[in-house]
């Protein structure tokens, strides 16, 4: 079974690479390769192919996916980078906390 921390939707901040530091939105989730992408993150330039008549072809700028690992969750409330707790309501449903001593948001 192949889980991820993050959650389409999700604010999340990059810990390393070329946009380490940034924060941004997760706009697809790959649970089988392990990746996410990242609205407007680890953008490359890719060379399309016009593929019928009368498209046009050119240079696209696009997100590229990155692996989750390298993602970390923001906390909506406290706005701090944070691992996720889960916690077991009392009617059985399970939800994401944040971990941060002060915060204890509820994703």
């Amino acid at each position: 079974m192949n889980k991820l921390h993050v959650k389409t939707g999700d604010t999340v901040v990059i810990l390393s690479g070329k946009d380490k530091g940034k924060k941004g939105k997760v706009l697809e989730v790959s649970p089988k390769e392990q990746k996410v992408i990242i609205e407007g993150l680890n953008v490359v330039t890719k060379h399309v192919k016009p593929t019928r008549m009368g498209q046009q072809g050119g240079i696209v700028k696009a997100e590229a996916p990155i692996y989750a690992c390298k993602v970390m969750a923001v906390c909506p409330k406290c706005g701090k980078p944070t691992r996720l707790a889960h916690k077991i309501e009392a009617d059985g449903t399970k939800s994401r906390v944040c971990k941060n001593p002060d915060c204890g948001h509820t994703f």
